[in-house]
């Protein structure tokens, strides 16, 4: 469930009203996605999608979101792009949220993305890296390895309900992640959480990429590594080398790889296994039992952590020199 604040219907169609889009004629409500309010907004023009900016993104970023998908758009990445009112300004509020009105993109997110789904990710993925590199916006990433640490305190003793001695051993983890951490690598705008539900295919072929809402400033590879964790790993966890070799074949065939980035690629796919790790358990924990949101499983991550812990090389990932 995804519908955290309600529209009115007079509100809604008042709200229009300042577009030159027609006329309301259905307004859906979205159930795909946690962090914001979005609507399947039909109207006279075709289809758009309404979202809602709840309490969790900080209404200062939006400009550099908004922005970016502009951007992007401009430089021939397929994503939706925010739609101007008759003022000129994308950027308004209805219901007491800051909300936009966006394109609409045709397809469907891959259920159970296979090797050639991966390839055409890396190729969009390198892209998108390539599309950002003039990009003007600045935006820290919040929930890197200096927020870790934080994230886990406020969990706590409680990580232990989920497995006994899980804090000591997270806290260990992020010790060791926080030494080997790479710094200097190349780095400019990521998206951050590029999972399958923010990929769109039609057929075989991408078409679009969405949901920029954790886009930040980072290395590319931290972003390739969170791609292998979204995406490279079969239902029971375990690695499925042909789709990581896809990915990262198609990746480098756009954006090459420099040699400190392939040696980094391990500890950096661990690292983006703590933070959705920690992330998880944060919400698994502090989430209210009769909130209606499905929790995700934090252990899901620690698998994959294991797993990059145990990578030597990039070679395991099926990457060649």
């Amino acid at each position: 469930m995804a519908v955290y604040t309600e529209v009115d219907d007079d509100d809604l169609i008042a709200f229009c009203g300042q577009y030159d889009l027609g006329d309301v004629l259905a307004c859906k409500g979205i159930a795909e996605g946690v962090e914001n309010t979005n609507y399947l907004l039909t109207l006279s023009s075709g289809p758009y999608i309404l979202t809602l900016y709840e309490k969790r993104v900080n209404p200062a970023d939006l400009p550099f979101f908004l922005g970016l998908m502009e951007h992007l758009a401009a430089a021939g990445v397929p994503c939706p792009q925010p739609i101007a009112a008759r003022d000129g300004i994308a950027l308004r509020q209805l219901a007491g949220r800051p909300c936009v009105i966006i394109s609409f993109l045709a397809g469907m997110s891959p259920k159970k993305p296979q090797a050639l789904h991966c390839a055409e990710l890396g190729r969009a993925l390198a892209e998108f890296h390539l599309g950002t590199a003039d990009f003007a916006g600045v935006r820290a990433n919040s929930l890197s390895v200096g927020a870790w640490r934080g994230l886990l305190e406020s969990c706590g003793q409680d990580a232990n309900r989920l497995r006994p001695g899980f804090y000591d051993e997270l806290a260990n983890e992020l010790t060791e992640l926080e030494a080997d951490w790479p710094t200097d690598l190349p780095s400019g705008v990521i998206h951050a959480d590029l999972f399958p539900d923010n990929v769109f295919f039609r057929g075989r072929y991408l078409s679009g990429l969405i949901d920029f809402y954790f886009a930040c400033n980072d290395s590319y590879a931290y972003d390739v590594g969170i791609c292998l964790n979204a995406w490279c790993f079969e239902p029971d966890n375990s690695f499925n080398i042909t789709k990581a070799q896809h990915l990262l074949s198609a990746y480098r065939q756009v954006r090459d790889f420099s040699e400190p980035e392939l040696m980094a690629l391990p500890v950096l796919a661990r690292g983006a296994a703590m933070r959705f790790l920690l992330t998880r358990l944060y919400d698994w924990i502090h989430t209210p039992e009769q909130a209606l949101v499905v929790r995700k499983d934090p252990m899901e991550y620690w698998d994959k952590l294991r797993f990059h812990k145990a990578v030597s090389s990039p070679g395991e990932y099926g990457l060649g020199f």
